[in-house]
């Protein structure tokens, strides 16, 4: 018989007095599992075995205090709104043993909220469900939680049902070796319905499935410690509809996957990270097929721990490759899971993915770029003045692309300039910016960037990519390969049609601006420690950059220009670089050159080195052919002094 608990009155508790049982209209019981018959929550707590079926009361807030224990062929039912805080304590949690139920009858609009007294990672141990499905433990099976028995035969075994629940501040420690997770299902089958859940600061996993068939649509994960989502014991059930957010640092993986491989399927997997990290993990010969897969901000896609054989793992329809990122378009919308007051929200805040239609940034926002961001063809990026981005430090996909046929417009001023940062700020942090344009280049139409694989390169030298205006941008220059390093600006094939205004490049560990063909041209540009070359051209870029300030103060950088390739006499006006660490100014090979006008050079050991012993007269400065033992310190510097835009930072 089910029962609503309610809250008993005082005079009703003294009327009974130590013969409450005999007070009650039912037999529903909980068992103290020291000893004794607990009839209902005392004082509104939940602690015992429940050994008749309860229905709790959405009205009451419960206090779980202890183990609660549903006991074969007993069903709990919570209806929607009830809400149950637990105690802080590693004998804390809810276990529904093989043969019983739960009934989690949440809403949209009244989930179900299971927390603790904290709401902190750690301090109960969250949901059990033991059933009678296969696991490769066999049948009966011991848990590592409370020595319970689970595992059977039976694949469409049913533990009952699951929808609009929230647990969080799970994954209490059970011993040296093992920690609760925030939902564990142990051998649960098939016919066990489980339907929007979330899991939030877990101090283990959010959700860990021990063998069985069991399936979870709409399942939201948010900075459990360990791991978003688990296997091991050969389950072979589906998730559909995932997104996990990891905004802590040192957590394990978004999926961990163990043992035998029984191919589970995942349907559309969004998962974000701002701190970096594993996603998918597979140890042993486990594997899995997941489509749908969009990843965001992580260091590794896919990390074999034992060597297992990628052929175990599909994504997105192919083989699993580690060299890929899997960054694309959100498949999980994080909106649907608005249902849940107190979780994070940042994907406002972060850019990833692809950009195909128009998008304008809002200045008050501070944006975070924690993977490649790519504007497509007919897409529009707008960054309006003010307007900060924070790059993830040490991402070699972490950058922003404007394909042939997308444009940016970059509209920064002098008083409120755009800026694009890592966090420390320091060289090789983060990937810079790609523009990528459908002009002339020597390698020809549709050459292929070492950026990304990008297509660049036509036949339309007055094509616009857009609009650059009063830019700073620190920290680039990610190591792409071995061979090769992002700049901080790289302009591909870049047409004369664009606008490039007031951009400073600072503490990049590659280029601060490199030219691949194009006819673009720039204005008052600023460098500072790039530790190659401040300006590189090379595939027969011919624009002009007037105003130019370059400033070294650090060892070991290469040049402030280097030109290299076929001549096609680019110009240089007004080019001031000042070196307290010596080294080469001016740096050409093959047969390039170049035209400058009002030349300065201060402080460097080599003014103009021809690498390939290129000819002079290919060099014009200042009207005449350079002459490398010139000296070139008589031009008038560019005066910077009213660049205050250049000092902006995060």
């Amino acid at each position: 018989m089910k029962k609503t608990l309610r809250t008993f009155s005082v005079l009703f508790a003294l009327a009974c007095g130590l013969t409450f049982s005999s007070c009650s209209t039912d037999d529903s019981n909980i068992i103290d599992p020291d000893g004794g018959v607990n009839p209902g929550p005392v004082n509104n707590e939940l602690k015992g075995n429940i050994e008749s079926d309860l229905t709790l009361d959405p009205s009451v807030s419960y206090k779980l205090t202890g183990q609660l224990n549903v006991l074969s062929g007993v069903t709990l039912t919570i209806p929607a709104g009830t809400k149950i805080t637990a105690n802080a304590g590693t004998e804390v949690y809810i276990a529904i043993q093989k043969g019983a139920e739960i009934a989690v009858n949440g809403t949209r609009n009244n989930p179900v909220i299971m927390t603790s007294v904290n709401a902190q990672a750690g301090d109960w141990g969250g949901l059990l469900l033991l059933g009678n499905a296969v696991t490769t433990e066999g049948v009966d099976a011991k848990a590592e939680v409370g020595g319970f028995i689970y595992g059977g035969t039976d694949n469409t075994d049913n533990s009952g049902s699951i929808d609009y629940l929230v647990i969080e501040g799970a994954g209490a420690q059970i011993n040296a070796e093992s920690q609760y997770n925030g939902l564990t299902l142990y051998a649960v089958g098939s016919g066990t319905s489980i339907n929007n859940v979330a899991l939030i600061n877990g101090a283990d996993d959010g959700v860990e499935f021990f063998g069985g068939t069991v399936s979870v649509t709409n399942l939201y994960l948010e900075n459990n410690e360990d791991d978003a989502i688990d296997w091991t014991e050969g389950w072979n059930g589906t998730v559909t509809n995932a997104y996990s957010l990891h905004t802590i640092e040192g957590f394990s993986t978004v999926v961990e996957a163990d043992g035998f491989n029984n191919n589970p399927k995942i349907v559309n997997l969004t998962s974000v990270s701002t701190t970096g990290g594993t996603a998918l993990q597979f140890k042993k010969e486990s594997g899995a097929t997941i489509t749908g897969l969009s990843l965001t901000g992580y260091d590794t896609s896919v990390d074999m721990k034992d060597f297992g054989p990628l052929s175990n793992i599909k994504l997105n329809g192919e083989t699993a490759n580690p060299e890929l990122s899997y960054t694309a378009t959100a498949t999980v919308d994080e909106s649907s899971f608005n249902w849940i007051n107190n979780r994070s929200s940042v994907d406002a805040t972060i850019l990833q993915g692809t950009l195909t239609g128009d998008l304008t940034l809002d200045a008050s926002v501070e944006y975070q770029l924690t993977s490649s961001y790519i504007v497509q063809d007919g897409g529009k990026l707008t960054i309006p003045a003010g307007t900060k981005i924070t790059a993830r430090d040490g991402g070699t996909d972490v950058y922003i692309a404007v394909l042939k046929g997308g444009k940016i417009d970059i509209q920064g001023t002098e008083s409120n300039p755009v800026v694009m940062s890592s966090i420390n700020a320091k060289a090789g942090d983060w990937g810079g910016l790609t523009i990528v344009g459908k002009a002339v280049t020597t390698e020809g139409i549709d050459a292929t960037a070492e950026v990304g694989g990008f297509i660049y390169g036509g036949s339309d030298n007055a094509d616009s990519s857009g609009s650059i205006k009063n830019l700073v941008i620190i920290g680039t220059g990610a190591q792409i390969n071995s061979e090769s390093q992002y700049n901080g600006v790289s302009f591909y094939s870049v047409g004369s049609g664009t606008v490039l205004e007031n951009i400073a490049v600072i503490n990049g560990s590659d280029d601060g601006v490199e030219f691949f063909g194009g006819t673009v041209s720039a204005k008052n540009l600023y460098f500072e420690n790039n530790e190659d070359d401040a300006v590189d051209w090379t595939e027969g870029w011919n624009g002009t950059v007037t105003n130019v300030y370059v400033l070294h103060n650090i060892e070991g950088f290469s040049t402030a220009v280097e030109g290299d390739g076929v001549n096609n006499n680019p110009k240089l006006i007004n080019f001031t670089a000042i070196s307290s660490t010596g080294g080469i100014a001016l740096q050409f090979k093959k047969e390039s050159g170049a035209t400058i006008n009002n030349l300065y050079l201060e402080g460097y050991d080599t003014n103009i080195d021809m690498k390939d012993f290129g000819a002079l007269s290919n060099i014009k400065i200042d009207g005449v052919n350079a002459v490398k033992d010139a000296d070139y310190s008589l031009g008038t510097k560019v005066d910077i002094s009213d660049w205050n835009w250049i000092d902006a930072r995060l």
